[in-house]
C-alpha cells in the first residue's frame, strides 16, 4: 500500500523510489512483522492470561507426556492471534494489496485462522476439550483447498504440471487432478504445521526457516532474469510474495521472541493452521509444490510419524514411536525439551538450505 502512496512522488523526491523494489519492501515487512509482534506480545499475553484461556496440558492421553509438561499447564495460548495480526498489517503496508496472488495468500491465512481461532475458542471458552470435530475442520479445509485450486486452474499464468526438483524440463501433467492435489497440499501443509506444534517455539521455529527460503524462491520466480537463467518458471508478479513470505518471517521471530523455551505464550490452532497454510499456498502459487516436502521436511516427518504410529497399531497392534508425533518420542529417549527444539531448528535450517540448492542441481 506505501507503494502505491508514495512511490508516485518520486519524481519530487527521488528517494522514494526505493519503495518500488520489492527487496527494500520485503525487509521492511520482516521488520514491520517483528516490531508488531514484539510491541503488542506482552498486552495479548496479558489479555489472554486474564481471560484464564490457558493450555490444558492434562489431556489424559499420556500420563506420562503430562508429567514432563506439567510447567505448561495454563500457560495463555491463541497467541497465533498476533502472527495473523503482524503478517496482515505488515503485508497490506508493504505489498502490493491488488496484486492477486497476494489476496490468495492473505484469504487463505485468514480462512484458516478463523478456522483455527473457532477450534481454540471450542476448547477455551467453551470447554470442549476436543474442539472443532474432525468433520468440521477437514471440511474447512477442503472447501478452501477446492476454492483455491479452481482459481489457480483458472489462472492462464498457473499450469497444472508439477515440475520435479533437480531434473530439467521434466514435469508431470496432472490435467483437472491438479485442483485434487490443491486440496492435498493445503490440507495437509497446515494439519502438519499443526502437529508440530507441541514444543516451545518448535514449529514457529521451523516455520521462520521455511518463511525464508520461500521469500527467496518467490524473487526468483518473479524475477525474468533470475528464473531464465535457474530454468524455473517464470509467474508475472508472483515477486510479490516475496513480501508475503517476509512478514511470515518477521511475525516468526517476533512470536518466538515470547514462545521460546520455556514460552509464555503458544500459538495455538488459529496460528498453526494458518501458518501451514499460508506456506502450502505460496508452494502451490510459484509451482514449488514439491520442494514444499524437502523445505518443510520437519512437518512432513513429523506428520508421517503420527500416520504410521496410528496404522502400526490399528493393523498390527504396535507401535513404531514410544509416542507420537516423533519430538515426544525423543522426549520419552530421554532428550531435554530444548535439546530437541535446538536440533530440530538445525535440522529445518538445512533442509532449507537444500531446497535452495536444487535452484542449481538440475
Amino acid at each position: 500500500m506505501l507503494d502505491y502512496l508514495l512511490y508516485p512522488l518520486h519524481d519530487k523526491f527521488s528517494a522514494l523510489n526505493i519503495f518500488h523494489y520489492i527487496t527494500f519492501r520485503a525487509a521492511m515487512a520482516a521488520i514491520t512483522a517483528f516490531l508488531v509482534s514484539l510491541i503488542l506480545g506482552p498486552s495479548l499475553i496479558r489479555m489472554l492470561a486474564k481471560l484464564k484461556i490457558g493450555e490444558n496440558i492434562n489431556k489424559g492421553d499420556s500420563v506420562r507426556l503430562d508429567e514432563l509438561h506439567k510447567t505448561k499447564q495454563d500457560t495463555p495460548t491463541m497467541g497465533g492471534i498476533l502472527i495473523l495480526a503482524a503478517i496482515i498489517v505488515s503485508t497490506l503496508l508493504w505489498a502490493d494489496i491488488f496484486n492477486k496472488y497476494i489476496i490468495l495468500s492473505l484469504g487463505v491465512t485468514i480462512w484458516l485462522g478463523i478456522t483455527g481461532f473457532y477450534d481454540d475458542y471450542l476448547k477455551q471458552v467453551k470447554k470442549k476439550s476436543k474442539g472443532l470435530t474432525v468433520t468440521a475442520k477437514f471440511t474447512s479445509q477442503i472447501v478452501l483447498g477446492l476454492i483455491v485450486g479452481l482459481i489457480l486452474l483458472m489462472d492462464p499464468q498457473i499450469n497444472t504440471k508439477l515440475d520435479i526438483p533437480f531434473l530439467k524440463n521434466i514435469s508431470l501433467e496432472m490435467g483437472v487432478l491438479y485442483i485434487l492435489f490443491v486440496i492435498v497440499v493445503i490440507t495437509g501443509s497446515s494439519n502438519a504445521v499443526n502437529l508440530t506444534d507441541g514444543l516451545d517455539g518448535l514449529a514457529i521455529g521451523c516455520v521462520i526457516m521455511a518463511a525464508l527460503a520461500f521469500s527467496l524462491l518467490c524473487y526468483v520466480s518473479g524475477n525474468m532474469r533470475f528464473s531464465d537463467y535457474l530454468l524455473v518458471p517464470y509467474i508475472k508478479g508472483s515477486g510479490e510474495l516475496t513480501v508475503f513470505c517476509s512478514a511470515i518471517f518477521g511475525a516468526g521471530l517476533g512470536f518466538l521472541w515470547f514462545n521460546c523455551y520455556p514460552a509464555s505464550v503458544f500459538m495455538g490452532d488459529v496460528g498453526s493452521l494458518a501458518l501451514g497454510g499460508a506456506l502450502g499456498t505460496v508452494a502451490l502459487l510459484i509451482k514449488k509444490e514439491l520442494l514444499l516436502i524437502i523445505v518443510g521436511g520437519i512437518f512432513v516427518v513429523e506428520a508421517l510419524s503420527v500416520i504410521l504410529q496410528v496404522f502400526s497399531f490399528r493393523i498390527f497392534k504396535r507401535r513404531i514411536f514410544k509416542i507420537a508425533p516423533i519430538h515426544h518420542h525423543f522426549q520419552f529417549s530421554g532428550w531435554p525439551e530444548s535439546k530437541v527444539i535446538v536440533r530440530f531448528w538445525i535440522i529445518a535450517g538445512l533442509l532449507a538450505l537444500f531446497t535452495l540448492v536444487t535452484l542449481k542441481v538440475r
